[in-house]
């Protein structure tokens, strides 16, 4: 996966919202305020998305291409380095997971506006 492809597929999200609250080179994408995952335009060869702290142990035990999460809390974070070789799917479901975590924890008012604009 691309840096675009990324993008995209975060923004499909229902939603999401991206901005780069932090500094001109750091692209965050948020759902209901809260971010899922963050990505460095000029090292975009790495994410930032929040993990199961269990999971997040394993994953970093099975892989070594994530690693804890940089300049983020190292138990609910990861950082994980883009690899050519390694299906698109993967990142994809890294990138689902932190987004559901993030969704299931926000208030329902929140959670249900965002339903209420997919079935706008």
């Amino acid at each position: 996966m691309n840096i675009e492809e990324i993008r995209k597929y975060c923004i499909s999200k229902p939603g999401t919202s991206e901005s780069f609250p932090f500094d001109e080179d750091t692209l965050v994408f948020k759902v209901g305020g809260k971010m899922f995952c963050l990505i460095s335009l000029s090292e975009s060869n790495n994410i930032n998305v929040k993990c199961d702290p269990e999971r997040a142990l394993t994953l970093r035990e099975a892989h070594e291409f994530i690693k804890p999460g940089y300049h983020m809390n190292k138990n609910h974070w990861n950082t994980v380095h883009i690899v050519t070789g390694v299906n698109k799917s993967f990142y994809q479901e890294m990138i689902d997971h932190s987004y559901g975590l993030v969704y299931n924890s926000l208030p329902r008012k929140i959670k249900q506006e965002i339903l209420d604009q997919i079935k706008l």
